[in-house]
């Protein structure tokens, strides 16, 4: 067991490692935590069912110090939302919920500010 959990830890720290233009973490259980690290902030979120809804806590740090920034939201089955945070345009954040899982991703090639046809 703890053989295949430091196999699990490596290959995850491995892939992480890797240089991407987005990132995505799914959340599969409450209180299940799942993070990003690409760009200017760390972001770590998790959720809690609230009857209906999963209720999701997104955290962003800023990676050079700072006060953080919590949000939470409620999602309702196949709901989806993006945004920015304000000082950080550069970065798209979308949270999009199926069934029991919250799946949370990042994409700094995207710009929130871009208009859409």
């Amino acid at each position: 067991m703890i053989r295949k959990t430091l196999s699990a830890s490596l290959l995850a720290a491995l892939f992480l490692a890797t240089p991407a233009l987005a990132e995505e973490a799914t959340i599969g259980r409450p209180i299940q935590g799942g993070s990003l690290h690409q760009g200017h902030l760390d972001m770590v979120a998790y959720y809690v069912p609230d009857g209906d809804l999963l209720e999701v806590t997104a955290t962003f740090a800023p990676k050079t110090g700072g006060d953080p920034l919590r949000v939470v939201m409620g999602l309702a089955n196949s709901d989806s939302v993006a945004f920015s945070i304000p000082g950080y345009p550069g970065s798209l954040y979308a949270f999009s919920r199926s069934g029991k899982e919250v799946t949370v991703s990042t994409d700094t090639s995207l710009r929130a500010d871009a208009t859409m046809p």
